[in-house]
């Protein structure tokens, strides 16, 4: 397991931030959604090079991360008691589908029900690989969901490169004007994919020169599939609290 972090580009969101240190709501929306310590998107790649056995280790992964006593314990440790968290699955640019809609947790029994749903959705793989379409579709999710998070997170996935739609870089960038940090997840495997393709190289490199952005952000590798859970209840660990750059 491999972990990096991108430069901090600045505060998130500091209207927002005065709002919630001094009291004050930073405009009307903030008295109809409920404050959070963090609204995180869960984006994670099924797409074709990502085989069943692979979706279902990725699936175990989240599942299991999210039910462990560290994670649940960040989740209800901030200064609001709770984070909104919600799970999404993408492949080509027009393929991203919610499967567990925006939830709160900031207990154990919120947290096993969020991660028994994801673990009870049936899986489906689909063609091709837009992590600028995850990405764009994942910065939509935040306005309207009923939450007003401290921070703003997409925690993407994945074992290949942009194969579809715009350049990563360039929704990255959109996302990150907006507020929002993005962090990553690459999967080295060195599995040829289903379709015949070679696996990428250098895919954690790729990630943290087109994927990942913001205020505190990182990366954590993940050798291969195995080792998926580990990286991503260490990320997760992480990404809840808030760490941010020059941590791990």
């Amino acid at each position: 397991m491999r972990v990096r972090s991108a430069p901090t580009a600045g505060l998130l969101a500091p209207a927002l931030m005065l709002g919630f240190l001094t009291g004050l709501p930073s405009g009307a929306v903030l008295a109809q959604e409920r404050p959070v310590d963090l609204e995180l998107v869960l984006a994670v790649d099924i797409s074709g090079s990502v085989d069943e056995e692979e979706a279902a280790l990725q699936r175990d992964g989240y599942v299991t991360a999210l039910v462990d006593d560290r994670v649940v314990s960040a989740m209800g440790g901030g200064p609001f008691g709770a984070v909104a968290v919600t799970y999404v699955e993408w492949a080509g640019e027009d393929y991203q589908r919610t499967v567990v809609p925006w939830t709160l947790i900031g207990s154990r029994e919120e947290a096993e029900r969020f991660s028994g749903a994801i673990g009870a959705a049936p899986l489906s793989t689909a063609r091709w690989t837009s992590l600028s379409g995850a990405i764009d579709h994942a910065a939509t999710l935040f306005d309207g969901n009923g939450f007003e998070g401290v921070r703003r997170v997409i925690d993407i996935s994945g074992d290949g490169v942009n194969n579809r739609g715009r350049p990563p870089s360039l929704a990255r960038d959109e996302a990150v004007a907006a507020g929002i940090t993005i962090n990553g997840l690459p999967i080295l495997n060195d599995r040829p994919n289903p379709w015949g393709g070679p696996a990428p190289i250098d895919l954690d490199r790729y990630y943290e020169e087109n994927v990942i952005g913001g205020p505190g952000a990182f990366y954590i590798a993940a050798r291969d599939f195995d080792d998926f859970a580990a990286a991503i209840l260490s990320k997760l660990i992480r990404e809840i609290a808030g760490l941010g750059s020059g941590a791990g």
